[in-house]
C-alpha cells in the first residue's frame, strides 16, 4: 500500500492552551509511530493562535527521543526566516543524534504575517524580499564545501562538519518548486491542504523534469492533503465543521483557537461564507475509511504520489488521534 504519513501543526483548541497542545504532538507521534506511519513532520508558523508549532527543529528532537522507528522533520522550515548555516547546523545535530531518522522539508513562504516575518529577519542582512534562492543555494553550499577559493565563508564549516545534513524535501504550493527539486535533484512536497493550485501539474511536471543526483537517484513526491476521518460520514462531518469555521475567521482576518463543533456547527453563517466553505471543501477529505480511501485514490493515481501525508486539525485530541487510527487502517499500514 502506499506509505502514509503525518503534517502536524499542533493545533489549539478554545479553552486549551499551547503547552497542551505541544504535549499532544507528542502524544500523536507515538502513536503514528507504533501504527506503521511513515513520517512524522512538523510545521513552522508564527503569531497564530490557533497553531503552537513555532520551533520545529525543538519539536523534531522531542518528537523522535520519544519515538522509535518513524522518520521525523519539518514540513517545513521557512528558510526566509532563518540564517542558512543555523539550518545546516541544527539539523547536523540533529541527524547526529537520531541518524537515518531526520528530513529537512524546506518551504519557502515565511509562515506568518509581512509584520511577523519583518520581526524574525530584520536583524538578519537581506537586500531582497524574496532572497529564498539565494538562501538555499547558500546552504547547499555550506553542505558541499563549494563556496569558491577566497570567499568569506570557505573557512566557516557547518558543525558537526563530520555528519552530513539529512534528506532535503523542498515543499510547495505551486510549480516553482517543483521545478527546483526536479533541477537539483530532490524530494517534494506538494500542498494540497491549502494551494490554490491543482496538485497535478507540480507533481508530474516534477516527475518528468527530475535530474539524478548524489542524494536521490528517483523522484520522490509527497501529497500532503487535509483530512478528517471517523466511524462514519456524518461523524467526520461534524468533527470538520472546526475547519469550515476556522476557513471563514481566517478569511475576515480572525485567527483565533479551534472552536468546537458545538459551536462551529451553531455559527451563523451568511450564504457567501456557505458558498466559501463549499468552495474550500474541494481541498478537504473527510468521511468514513471507505469514503476517503475512495475520494483520495483518484488524486493519488493522477498525481502518482510516491507518499500520502495527512493533516488533521480538529478541535478534539481524541478524535484526531482517533482519524489516524482509522486511516492506518484504511491503507492497512503495518505496525511491524
Amino acid at each position: 500500500m502506499l506509505p502514509l504519513s503525518v503534517l502536524d501543526l499542533s493545533p489549539v483548541s478554545a479553552g486549551s492552551s499551547g503547552a497542551v497542545s505541544l504535549r499532544n504532538s507528542l502524544d500523536l507521534a507515538a502513536l503514528a509511530d507504533r501504527l506503521g506511519f511513515t513520517r512524522y513532520w512538523v510545521a513552522e508558523h508564527h503569531n497564530l493562535p490557533s497553531i503552537a508549532s513555532s520551533a520545529p527543529e525543538i519539536m523534531i528532537g522531542q518528537i523522535a527521543a520519544a519515538t522509535t522507528r518513524i522518520r521525523v522533520g519539518s514540513g517545513g522550515v521557512m528558510l526566509p526566516n532563518h540564517a542558512p548555516l543555523m539550518v545546516a547546523e541544527r539539523f547536523k545535530v540533529l541527524e547526529a543524534l537520531f541518524p537515518g531518522r531526520i528530513d529537512l522539508g524546506i518551504g519557502r513562504a515565511p509562515g506568518t504575517d509581512p509584520v511577523t516575518s519583518y520581526a524574525l529577519r530584520r536583524r538578519q542582512d537581506s537586500a531582497s524580499d524574496d532572497d529564498f534562492l539565494e538562501r538555499f543555494q547558500e546552504l547547499l553550499l555550506f553542505e558541499r564545501r563549494d563556496f569558491p577559493e577566497g570567499h568569506p565563508y570557505n573557512a566557516v564549516h557547518a558543525m558537526p562538519k563530520d555528519v552530513a545534513l539529512p534528506p532535503i524535501w523542498l515543499l510547495g504550493s505551486s510549480g516553482y518548486s517543483a521545478q527546483l527539486a526536479a533541477m537539483v535533484g530532490m524530494g517534494f512536497s506538494f500542498a494540497h491542504h491549502f494551494s490554490d493550485h491543482d496538485a497535478v501539474a507540480p507533481m508530474l511536471g516534477y516527475r518528468e523534469q527530475f535530474k539524478p543526483s548524489g542524494g536521490l537517484e528517483r523522484p520522490c513526491a509527497i501529497l500532503a492533503c487535509a483530512a478528517v476521518c471517523a466511524d462514519s460520514d456524518a461523524e467526520a462531518e461534524r468533527l470538520a465543521s472546526t475547519i469550515d469555521l476556522a476557513w471563514v475567521r481566517r478569511a475576515r482576518g480572525e485567527y483565533l483557537p479551534l472552536a468546537s463543533p458545538e459551536e462551529a456547527q451553531a455559527y451563523p453563517l451568511s450564504p457567501v461564507e456557505r458558498e466559501y466553505i463549499r468552495r474550500r471543501r474541494a481541498r478537504l477529505f473527510v468521511g468514513s475509511p471507505s469514503t476517503l480511501r475512495q475520494r483520495l485514490a483518484s488524486l493519488i493515481a493522477a498525481t502518482k504520489a510516491d507518499e500520502l501525508m495527512v493533516t488533521t486539525m480538529i478541535y478534539d485530541h481524541a478524535a484526531r488521534r482517533h482519524s489516524y487510527e482509522l486511516l492506518a487502517q484504511a491503507f492497512q499500514l503495518d505496525p511491524t
